[in-house]
């Protein structure tokens, strides 16, 4: 697929972009900062200019799109992932004003120029458990799509006001969006350098609902989105298969979540942060764990 990508320089899109690439898919990165890649395009776009997004939707990839001399082709999907990634980065006026209009552009320029299918990245602070002032107890586990959304910072607000404009845009012109509410995005080298401390105290996890996703599960997770048409709007939880703790799933209820409702049985090390709907409609399968770098746990 021919594929307009924004944000590929930041955490997660400098390792899905490439995921991307070695699928076979070819990528125009929109960010800030190009991503120095093999195989990636980029175009240096403020996502926040309508204007600079309607020309990026209609731009050449590369120079070698000139050669065949058919005219410019067409983007098959978006994946857009540029936002500024959470709350204390700018003042959160400028977080909320960023993401959402950054947003509403890459929706309208994609829309109007006839693009079938649109993947975004929301977040897990949509729940409202993040960034709380104070401990916020989801109304039950495992928390599932279903679940409640009210947040109450700019960063979570920008991302619930993203879903309801990306929904809007669907129903107008009938494209496939999905919205990905992604969990705490690591790094491979990550497991070694941060989770001995979650192991040590587990009360570290708790505002992430002590989950995660591996990058290269999220690039997975894209793909499998762009294989997959048909389903109009959709929002999916993205999360590994285990909690990012050594605690197992009762005992983290036990300390934590005491008399919050558990609404069916759960794994042993299952996540409270629940991706069967992306499993049973997409065929997501993630292939990653922290406990396969830190063994002795």
């Amino acid at each position: 697929m021919r594929i307009l990508f924004t944000g590929g320089a930041g955490k997660a899109g400098r390792h899905v972009v490439p995921y991307l690439v070695a699928q076979g898919h070819r990528v125009l990165n929109l960010d800030l900062q190009p991503l120095e890649a093999e195989g990636v395009d980029n175009l240096v776009v403020d996502l926040a200019d309508a204007g600079q997004v309607f020309s990026a939707m209609q731009s050449y990839a590369g120079f070698d799109e000139l050669e065949p001399g058919t005219g410019l082709p067409k983007f098959d999907a978006v994946v857009h992932f540029a936002a500024v990634p959470r709350i204390l980065l700018k003042p959160d006026t400028e977080t909320y004003r960023i993401n959402t209009q950054s947003t509403y552009n890459v929706l309208e320029a994609a829309m109007k120029a006839g693009v079938a299918k649109v993947i975004f990245a929301s977040s897990e602070t949509t729940y409202g458990v993040c960034f709380a002032d104070g401990h916020r107890q989801p109304e039950y586990l495992p928390i599932d799509e279903e679940h409640p959304t009210v947040p109450e910072d700019a960063y979570a607000l920008s991302k619930v006001c993203n879903e309801a404009t990306a929904r809007g845009f669907q129903a107008r012109f009938g494209a496939d969006i999905y919205g990905l509410r992604i969990n705490n995005v690591i790094e491979p080298q990550e497991y070694a350098t941060m989770f001995p401390a979650f192991v040590t105290d587990p009360g570290l996890r708790r505002r992430n609902i002590f989950a995660y996703i591996d990058v290269r599960d999220l690039g997975q997770m894209v793909d499998c989105c762009l294989r997959t048409d048909g389903l109009g709007y959709e929002v999916f939880n993205v999360s590994n298969d285990d909690l990012s703790v050594a605690l197992s799933n009762a005992e983290v209820r036990e300390r934590f979540y005491g008399g919050v409702p558990v609404r069916r049985e759960m794994g042993g090390n299952e996540t409270f942060y629940c991706n069967r709907k992306a499993r049973d409609l997409l065929g997501f399968a993630p292939k990653h764990s922290w406990r396969e770098v830190l063994t002795e746990v």
